[in-house]
């Protein structure tokens, strides 16, 4: 592509010394599953999402299932959560036998609306899944309000690592915050990784017997558990990446703000929205556009990577027929699923770039 959608090869030539010395160091020390790096990244990670603990996981999936099962969500109980957002967040429901229950989305957040979640809540309602979608913290007080009924919140802030609500970052409003390390995410590792965070010491406590086989002590078995452990390397580079979180953050917004300026005379497009009270860290820039599929080929033919965040929602999926949803249950989901586009978003990427992306975006709708 001559304007990837996404590119670490940049990234990782700014810090390559760093990282190569940090993997290093972890070959020469023989000590590769949950050492010292993966304390250090714990810390680290709960030090910066202002929480008590942080357990490193083996994916971002794992920090939802563990979340649940942590949380003794059973078979028949009901977790709701959105039809907009990555299958994962679903699928860890499904593989522990409790049933999603889907609400409606915000247009313009694209987040869970949760003026919507009251009519979905039931006897078996056991917890709820706001999802932090692109880089933006849902409407958390009115969400946390459910507690009151004692239905569990579990944040999957996956894609809102370093993202604010109040002053308050992204994992340390609900029961747990689960987090991604994919490599595109903006806190990426060189392969899979997660981390769960919470305040909650028992939490805490469940979560480490349950990453570890349900074992607290090796060959002693507390509990059914999984192989969900965080490895050496992974947190190694991790913690490197970590220190450069931040500014790298600051230039997602800076290019989002460039976006925003440059296309802020093309009707045919809605930019994202940011809601007060809030900062959005743009794991994604994500508009919404007439004609898009028109546009996707446009770009795709002039080189440009763009992508569809996400084309069916998950109410849709053929995995999910026997949930009973049918075409039209989700307008807003529906509606998104027509019309967003994500346009090239990393902090490497340079302004001229944006501007190319701009500029092919303007001649496409002035064509039509």
């Amino acid at each position: 592509m001559r304007i990837p959608g996404f590119d670490l090869k940049r990234q990782y030539q700014n810090i390559k010394q760093e990282i190569d010395k940090a993997v290093e160091n972890v070959l020469v020390s023989g000590q590769f599953i949950l050492g010292e790096n993966v304390r250090f990244l714990e810390d680290e990670i709960a030090n910066y999402c202002e929480t008590r603990y942080a357990i490193g996981v083996a994916s971002g999936t794992d920090a939802l299932l563990l979340s649940l099962r942590a949380l003794d969500i059973k078979p028949q109980d009901e977790v709701i959560t959105t039809p907009f957002t990555f299958f994962a967040t679903t699928e860890v429901v499904s593989m522990i036998g409790a049933r999603p229950v889907l609400v409606d989305i915000e247009p313009d957040t694209f987040n869970i609306d949760p003026d919507k979640i009251e009519k979905a809540i039931t006897k078996n309602t056991k917890a709820i899944i706001p999802v932090h979608l692109f880089g933006q913290i849902c409407d958390m007080d009115e969400i946390l309000k459910f507690r009151e009924k004692g239905i569990f919140i579990v944040e999957d802030a996956c894609q809102s690592i370093g993202a604010e609500y109040k002053n308050k970052k992204a994992g340390s409003l609900g029961d747990t915050g689960c987090f991604s390390f994919f490599p595109t995410k903006n806190l990426g590792a060189y392969g899979d990784g997660g981390m769960i965070t919470t305040n909650d010491e028992k939490l805490n406590k469940r979560l480490r017997i349950l990453r570890a086989h349900g074992s607290i002590n090796k060959y002693y078995h507390e509990e059914l558990g999984y192989n969900s452990r965080l490895d050496e390397i992974q947190s190694a580079i991790l913690r490197i990446k970590l220190r450069y979180l931040d500014r790298w953050i600051a230039r997602r917004q800076e290019i989002a703000g460039l976006y925003n300026r440059l296309l802020l005379d093309i009707p045919n497009i809605k930019t994202p929205s940011i809601k007060n009270n809030r900062t959005h860290t743009f794991h994604q820039y994500v508009i919404r556009a007439e004609r898009r599929d028109e546009l996707q080929k446009y770009l795709s033919k002039k080189g440009i990577g763009i992508a569809i965040y996400y084309p069916i929602p998950l109410h849709l999926q053929k995995a999910y027929k026997d949930l009973g949803y049918k075409q039209g249950d989700f307008p807003e989901a529906e509606k998104a699923c027509k019309e967003v586009l994500a346009l090239p978003m990393w902090p490497e990427l340079k302004d001229e770039e944006v501007e190319e992306v701009a500029r092919e975006i303007k001649s496409f709708y002035e064509k039509a």
